[in-house]
């Protein structure tokens, strides 16, 4: 394209006189000119004489640092304080949208949201995982063969047959038939609602490993309780799992080698003795 005289872009200027309208148009002439430099040395690329006449365009280059001179002033302007904050205050970690800045409000949710974490702990380790009892006596033993009420009536009894579930690999029904009762004991609303949430995701939520065998049923009431919660709200799920454990696990347990051998030491004895 034919480079335009300095006649003819006076003669344009003279004719668009406002300055909006020669500010439009002057982009193009430049754009003219720069591929009139790309040009020429396009044809003196076979010269080794040649040398290239780039003209940088300066008013572009300088018009670019005047804009990046604000953003710079900025970026150091929010160094002392708070990364990524910029001009926005103390407050602008609040509606900060990236993830890496310590501001104190993010430090803040992070306690807040260690808080209850640190509680669950303390109330999970509150739930009994094993009884303390003394020996069982050859009575006592000889008792649980009677009826499944007077095995889980004893310490002893219920550590037993809690051993025979492990064997089974269903621990968890004795283990959320426990929870069950720890949490009707309590009276304060608060640790209530902390240890039904325990005892939810322990033994309720699909996603468990230790979720227990209940009915739709019982599913769905258990769920609508949850809004909120009280110390009977797995009471109908407490009484399915005694009675599987009941019907199930109790006859296989009165046959199994760990009531044998247990009724087996104790039958000697009392004949040693």
């Amino acid at each position: 394209m034919p480079q335009l005289s300095q006649d003819n872009q006076e003669c344009l200027q003279k004719h668009f006189s406002r300055p909006s309208i020669w500010t439009q148009f002057l982009p193009l002439f430049r754009a003219q000119r720069y591929n009139a430099d790309i040009h020429q040395i396009t044809e003196n690329e076979g010269d080794p004489r040649a040398v290239p006449d780039i003209k940088p365009m300066g008013s572009e280059r300088m018009e670019m640092r005047k804009r990046q001179m604000p953003v710079a002033q900025d970026a150091q302007g929010a160094a002392p304080g708070q990364p990524g904050a910029g001009s926005r205050g103390s407050n602008a970690c609040c509606f900060c949208w990236c993830c890496c800045c310590s501001c104190s409000c993010l430090t803040v949710r992070n306690q807040e949201d260690q808080r209850p974490t640190i509680a669950s702990h303390e109330l999970r380790a509150d739930l009994p995982t094993w009884e303390e009892s003394p020996a069982p006596t050859l009575e006592e033993v000889n008792a649980w063969a009677q009826s499944f009420d007077k095995l889980m009536v004893t310490p002893a009894g219920r550590n037993a047959f809690r051993e025979f579930l492990r064997t089974e690999f269903s621990e968890e029904n004795m283990l959320f038939w426990m929870a069950c009762e720890e949490l009707k004991k309590e009276a304060n609303k608060n640790i209530i609602e902390e240890k039904a949430r325990i005892i939810y995701e322990d033994y309720i939520s699909i996603l468990s490993p230790k979720e227990v065998s209940l009915d739709s049923r019982v599913r769905e009431v258990i769920n609508r309780n949850m809004v909120e919660p009280s110390q009977h709200i797995f009471d109908d799920a407490q009484l399915q799992i005694y009675t599987l454990m009941h019907r199930d696990s109790y006859p296989r347990f009165m046959n199994s080698a760990v009531y044998k051998d247990l009724l087996q030491s104790l039958s000697e004895k009392s004949i040693e003795a």
